[in-house]
């Protein structure tokens, strides 16, 4: 048998910046930027990036990094992460330069008006900042102006233009790495989208598997965008952190299959970590089911398993989070076969 090769970590667009500030202060303060540098991240790894359009000129230096996100499918894999620093007076400043948003909304770790570069990726620049002063003899006042190229057309991708950062990307991550496939960014995002919300006053959101289930419940309910949790798969990520920061009436829509999974006490959804108990939906329906292959399937043999599966699903969600939960359950063309409220 053929072992498959463990997936290769990648860095963060934080880890990226950290890496061309270092190289860019040190073009600043010695005429000369390095090729490749080394940066500490916060759980003391030491890689080492190289570096890409260095440039030096009156009271300034840039220095790029392309950014590496390894075999997970990131969005800015292969974009170039540009930092231009500048000396100022009184510490380490942050401007948002092409590609990178700034933050229109409140919820957010960074306040609104500011570039959208969150709180670790600025402690780690203000820390390579002061490494470098400290080895050159340099103050360590600068100001960091933090750039991706296409930036603005990337975030189209991404929860960006929902949850107010307008303009471009983040400058994102904790621990400066990114590991193929992880839940936790995804998670983070559904997070951050119920802090945008609180912070905006709903008191409606929704979260749903899918583009084709979002479309029908924003429809549905006349919910504006910033309203719309990127739910996808991790419904236990969105109503575990619904329970601690609780929003009046939360709607859960998504298709047959998924919502089955729900609704018989799934919590992630996703095909390889879950899987509809046929047994249990012969239950519900009164009837042997256990021969189909899929769920929808199993719909066509029992017309009002849709129904039984919603207030299955809405059951599951009432013992997570205190709210006014409807549950909307889809086929795939987006034909609404079941609403529980």
């Amino acid at each position: 048998m053929t072992e498959t090769a463990p997936l290769r970590r990648g860095w963060t667009t934080g880890a990226c910046a950290t890496a061309a500030t270092r190289a860019a202060v040190e073009g600043l303060w010695t005429g000369h930027v390095p090729e490749a540098v080394t940066i500490r991240l916060p759980r003391g790894e030491t890689p080492r990036f190289e570096i890409v359009d260095a440039a030096v000129g009156d009271g300034w230096a840039e220095a790029g990094v392309v950014k590496d996100a390894g075999d997970d499918p990131d969005v800015t894999h292969g974009a170039t992460v540009r930092v231009r620093v500048r000396a100022s007076a009184g510490g380490v400043t942050f401007r948002a330069g092409e590609g990178v948003g700034i933050v229109t909304k409140p919820g957010l770790p960074v306040a609104v008006g500011e570039p959208a570069i969150n709180p670790v990726p600025r402690a780690m620049m203000d820390e390579a900042v002061a490494e470098a002063a400290s080895l050159l003899g340099a103050t360590p006042d600068v100001e960091i102006t933090v750039s991706i190229p296409g930036g603005a057309e990337i975030a189209q991708r991404t929860w960006n233009p929902r949850l107010g950062i307008e303009g471009g990307l983040s400058i994102l991550g904790t621990t400066g790495i990114v590991r193929p496939f992880s839940c936790a960014a995804w998670i983070a995002s559904i997070h951050r989208g119920v802090d945008v919300a609180r912070a905006a006053g709903l008191t409606h959101v929704a979260g749903c598997t899918g583009a084709t289930s979002e479309r029908v419940v924003q429809a549905l309910h006349g919910l504006p965008d910033h309203a719309m949790l990127d739910m996808g798969d991790f419904a236990g990520g969105m109503l575990k952190y619904l329970a601690r920061h609780p929003v009046p009436r939360v709607t859960v829509g998504g298709g047959v299959g998924k919502l089955a999974k729900l609704a018989q006490g799934a919590m992630d959804l996703h095909s390889r970590r879950s899987q509809a108990d046929l047994a249990g939906l012969s239950d519900w329906a009164g009837r042997d089911l256990t021969g189909c292959n899929t769920v929808l399937e199993a719909v066509s043999l029992a017309p009002d398993l849709p129904a039984r599966i919603a207030e299955e699903a809405r059951a599951r969600v009432l013992r997570i989070i205190d709210a006014e939960v409807d549950v909307v359950v889809i086929d795939r063309a987006g034909t609404v076969l079941a609403h529980a409220r």
